[in-house]
């Protein structure tokens, strides 16, 4: 790709753009959200057309109309976004654009042998074929993602956070199958925000700002510090702001005794206090997620107590969840499917739950919901250029500060987070990380599940380690180390301090 430039109206998305990949080489692409990685690697796939520039192909130059002109082309690309079909089963998924054929109908038989490779092929031969998308986890079905695009047989292969929703095992599994299509001769552009990743598997980095190519090199060649550096354009500051040192009130927002549900929660016990940041660590699927939905009101048959603010409490459903006598917020697990209504605009979204604070008697005042608006984009410094946009349109960093400025609408007194920063920058990230430590700061209680455990040792003063269920840890103050994370993740013994 050379001198590759898209225009949105008055926004230039990416400013002549350079990018050359080659056979056999892993070429990582990085960047803060909305530095113009997800507009080069869509034009890339042929789902937009570039303004300028040109992009050639084995030397000569193509132009991709559609994604099934650049599939064809063998350029195929996994998005963030998933493109599966929930109602339809996996092997449906996997050949939806090719299926095999055999008098005019679908070859069943031959359908399920060609799902089969390629859910062995990505490591995943462990989901069945008959399968439906929609009974699968989020992390099953990335990996269902990941086997749809190999059915294709790509010549390039492009990843776009494809290992952000993976389980640890799964993205071990991820990692074998790109080394191995390395070694085939298939040219890769992976997309990550995860250094590690990109030092495991990259041969070249490029990285982007503001829509526009700052630098291309050589895998290690750079410290952590210095990419991260390149990629915001400013000195790299202290990831995590300090920890709160003072005296927090002794009574508890939020405490739980004996919550269990359906098998997946054993006897849960805990409390939250007011201006604390409490982690739920362990391996991912050890019940964490459930324990959010359980305090959420989402799921049903849930036993056990629940105290808020000292008073027991019942929460039968979300609605009751976030009324004032409870005063909760959930910033759920997936902000495409979960926290976001892609078509509508950013304010409507900012609004949903908390359309009784902009209204009086059903009627929507203007004025104070764009003041509510206003207030939230500044507070969370979210990038945009008109609140009436489509929120499809803001980066994904930008599109998870709505998801979050969305619930602080209603001011929570608790505020219950699902892996929040999952899948988008290092910047935004840090601006995440001030934002949670100002909340409790500000007297908020906050549970906070991360899949990262620089994120619970930087963020948490406390950190619950689950495992198969239940709370088996509780780590403190200098007491959350990754030995002791790890260790209590695996249910080993003692966690001792590294």
């Amino acid at each position: 790709m050379t001198g590759v430039s898209k225009r949105y109206g008055g926004v230039t998305a990416l400013k002549e753009a350079d990018l050359a990949v080659t056979p056999g080489r892993i070429h990582a692409v990085l960047g803060e959200n909305g530095a113009g990685k997800s507009t080069l690697i869509k034009i890339m796939a042929g789902v937009v057309a570039p303004d300028e520039g040109t992009i050639t192909l084995d030397s000569s130059p193509v132009s991709f109309a559609t994604p099934a002109a650049a599939n064809a082309a063998g350029i195929v690309c996994v998005f963030q976004e998933l493109s599966l079909i929930p109602d339809l089963t996996v092997a449906d998924n996997i050949v939806i654009s090719h299926p095999p054929q055999r008098l005019g109908l679908i070859d069943r038989k031959a359908q399920r042998a060609m799902a089969e490779k390629a859910l062995a092929d990505a490591g995943a031969a462990d989901i069945h074929p008959s399968a439906l998308v929609r009974d699968l986890s989020l992390s099953r079905r990335q990996m269902v993602e990941i086997a749809k695009a190999l059915a294709r047989r790509p010549r390039v292969l492009i990843l776009d956070e494809a290992t952000s929703a993976l389980t640890a095992a799964d993205v071990r599994s991820v990692f074998g199958v790109i080394k191995r299509l390395r070694q085939e001769g298939t040219a890769i552009v992976y997309i990550s925000h995860r250094m590690h990743e990109i030092a495991e598997l990259a041969d070249e980095c490029t990285v982007f700002r503001n829509g526009r190519k700052i630098a291309t090199y050589a895998a290690g060649t750079k410290t952590d510090t210095e990419v991260v550096e390149l990629m915001i354009g400013r000195e790299y500051e202290n990831v995590f702001p300090p920890k709160f040192a003072g005296e927090r009130p002794a009574a508890a927002a939020l405490a739980c005794r004996g919550l269990s549900w359906a098998g997946r929660l054993r006897d849960i016990s805990f409390s939250l206090n007011a201006g604390e940041v409490v982690g739920l660590g362990g391996l991912d699927g050890q019940g964490q997620r459930e324990l959010l939905l359980a305090l959420f009101g989402v799921l049903r048959g849930v036993s056990g107590s629940l105290e808020i603010g000292g008073r027991p409490c019942r929460i039968a459903d979300p609605t009751q969840a976030k009324a004032g006598a409870a005063g909760m917020a959930l910033i759920p697990e997936d902000r495409k499917t979960e926290g976001l209504m892609l078509p509508m605009s950013i304010a409507e979204n900012l609004c949903f739950a908390a359309l009784d604070r902009v209204s009086t008697r059903g009627i929507i005042d203007a004025g104070a919901r764009s003041q509510r608006v206003a207030r939230m984009i500044d507070l969370l410094k979210i990038k945009v250029a008109d609140p009436d946009l489509p929120v499809s349109s803001l980066s994904g960093g930008n599109q998870q500060k709505v998801v979050i400025a969305k619930w602080l609408m209603n001011d929570p007194r608790i505020v219950l987070l699902n892996d929040p920063t999952r899948g988008i920058d290092v910047g935004t990230k840090q601006e995440i990380y001030a934002l949670l430590r100002k909340l409790a700061e500000d007297g908020v209680a906050i549970l906070f599940y991360s899949t990262d455990y620089d994120e619970l040792i930087g963020c948490c003063d406390r950190v619950l380690v689950m495992y198969d269920g239940a709370i088996v840890r509780t780590l403190e103050g200098e007491a959350i180390t990754e030995h002791a994370l790890v260790s209590s993740a695996l249910n080993i013994g003692e966690a001792q301090p590294a």
